[in-house]
């Protein structure tokens, strides 16, 4: 089975790179050339167009940086889906709003094409390392036909239903790590306030209630201060929180946590800290008390 993959960032590029390692009969494309021409070295094809390559697989998979990005490529005029073939399997990595995944599933659906919204969560060192949670909505057929190369990508791999359900998982992860890691800050703050060193506070949270990924995550990161040029950038967040955020007033949900934690890397983006780790948000909280 052939797989064309699309977009090479910071996920992409991983993800790429153990699917070949893996056996994969893999072509890639990107707007970067340079980055294709790198991958073809490794013995990826590199074809020269996005048509180029959904003609010449039988399974596309993608993996870009927003919403806009997403729909570009798959609901543009030129795009994945209009030039997808009757039975071929077109699959979205990326973290996009319910709408978009339900807008691809059903243009693709009125070629008879099959979509799958099948976001992704680990980070960079979980798309280097094949060990990415994929959480996979859309027809379970399908689903079936593309997991072999979910699972050379990711050690969690989980159908949750029809369209749109592993976009709405995503961003319940999303939800989570964008307070969480606001909550470690504030945490790691109280530990600066009273002098408690943030690695050894970090060990006992491990092994009491108050742990988490991301306070685990955030404490080596937060005690040496390594926040510009991350891999995991404030950028990211800052779009999926907004895309919780109106989707939760939307269907009137009430998610005060949510829409303070957004109000909070907002501020970062406006700051010009889009690059800057989401656990800099520590900065956020020192300026608010005056530190």
């Amino acid at each position: 089975m052939s797989v064309g993959f699309v977009g090479l960032g910071n996920m992409g590029q991983g993800m790429s790179d153990n699917l070949l390692a893996k056996g994969t009969d893999l072509s890639v494309y990107t707007r970067t050339r340079s980055k294709v021409d790198a991958m073809v070295a490794k013995g990826a094809k590199g074809p020269e167009s996005l048509p180029e390559l959904v003609n010449s697989v039988d399974i596309v998979l993608a993996c870009l940086p927003d919403v806009a990005t997403s729909r570009d490529m798959f609901l543009g005029e030129d795009g994945i889906i209009a030039n997808a073939r009757e039975g071929q399997v077109v699959v979205d990595h990326g973290t996009v709003d319910m709408q978009t995944s339900r807008d691809c599933y059903e243009a693709a659906k009125a070629k008879g094409v099959h979509f799958l919204d099948a976001p992704i969560s680990g980070g960079p060192g979980g798309a280097s390392g094949g060990t990415l949670s994929i959480m996979v909505g859309g027809d379970e057929d399908a689903y079936n036909t593309a997991l072999g190369e979910f699972e050379k990508m990711g050690s969690n791999v989980r159908y949750m239903g029809p369209s749109g359900a592993g976009t709405a998982m995503k961003l319940i992860n999303q939800l989570l790590v964008g307070v969480n890691t606001v909550a470690a800050a504030e945490a790691f703050a109280l530990a600066n306030a009273a002098s408690v060193d943030i690695a050894t506070a970090a060990e006992l949270l491990r092994v009491s209630w108050g742990g988490s990924t991301m306070a685990d995550r955030s404490a080596p990161i937060t005690a040496e201060r390594d926040f510009p040029n991350s891999g995991a950038p404030v950028r990211n967040l800052n779009k999926d929180m907004s895309i919780i955020v109106e989707y939760a007033k939307s269907e009137g949900l009430a998610l005060e946590l949510s829409e303070r934690s957004y109000a909070m890397y907002a501020e970062m983006m406006e700051q010009g800290k889009s690059d800057y780790d989401i656990a800099a948000v520590l900065e956020v909280v020192e300026e608010r008390s005056g530190k």
